[in-house]
């Protein structure tokens, strides 16, 4: 079972769980950016295709590291397989010759993400577009870095902000709802991803968190109905067991219906 952050890499998979849980359960399972990690430009990728999308790049970007255009898709297939840290680290030299080129900070601003350097990622993020061309895509990332330094309340105003350029945008009340979860409104935080679940177009990821913020409320009925929609019979099980571990290590599950101060983020793992 995971949770899935749109646009925001895989570095809230762990980390969003672990501070919804905070206090109430113990363990953490990493999701995707995670983010819901950043979708490469052609959509989701197999391993194998990135790996090779990586080798074809790696050429170019070695060739010339200022390379602002290879130094993001090189970065892109790192990120997919796992290189978080080399990713971020290929956007950064880049970033440097390239200082004023949004697309490649919008990218380096994520890469901070995934390797938890929030409070840099956010900075760099902010200057990844103006007041005047706001990116949708950006304020939610900002929105998820937000919630992960625990400023709840100041990401919602993002997600706002971005659903203002995109109403009713399935991954930005994807998001959204999950901050609300974060702040311990479960209540705000499963009338949000419902209607990420009704926009979606029966997207899996919105339906697990939904089925998440379900259990959480003590409906563990509902949510393994919700949690078995639209998987496969293996995958469906994978994700109800994961769903029974953590709602069995419950300690203080009404506390988690109020409204409150959110425990501090854990680091992610993996």
């Amino acid at each position: 079972m995971r949770i899935h952050r749109f646009g925001s890499a895989r570095f809230l998979a762990s980390v969003a769980l672990a501070a919804l849980l905070a206090g109430a359960t113990a363990g953490c399972k990493t999701t995707s950016d995670t983010t819901g990690s950043v979708a490469s430009p052609t959509g989701p990728r197999s391993e194998a295709d990135s790996r090779r999308s990586a080798d074809a790049w790696s050429e170019r970007y070695q060739a010339n590291p200022n390379d602002a255009e290879a130094a993001i898709a090189y970065a892109q297939a790192l990120r997919e397989t796992g290189q978080r840290q080399q990713a971020s680290a290929i956007l950064e030299r880049a970033s440097i010759s390239n200082p004023n080129n949004m697309a490649l900070l919008g990218a380096y601003g994520r890469a901070l993400a995934d390797v938890g350097h929030y409070q840099q990622a956010f900075d760099v993020l902010s200057r990844s577009h103006t007041p005047d061309r706001p990116d949708w895509r950006t304020l939610s990332v900002q929105g998820a870095v937000l919630d992960q330094l625990g400023r709840h309340a100041d990401a919602q105003r993002y997600y706002a902000s971005a659903l203002k350029i995109v109403p009713g945008e399935p991954k930005v009340l994807s998001n959204l709802g999950l901050s609300y979860a974060l702040a311990k409104d479960l209540t705000r935080a499963e009338t949000t991803l419902r209607q990420a679940v009704e926009r979606s177009g029966g997207d899996v990821r919105v339906r697990q968190n939904l089925a998440l913020v379900v259990g959480l409320q003590g409906r563990f009925p509902e949510a393994e109905t919700i949690a078995k929609a639209d998987l496969p019979a293996d995958e469906a099980a994978a994700n109800v067991a994961y769903l029974r571990q953590m709602l069995a290590q419950k300690t203080d599950l009404k506390s988690l219906s109020r409204p409150g101060v959110a425990a501090a983020p854990s680091a992610p793992r993996g």
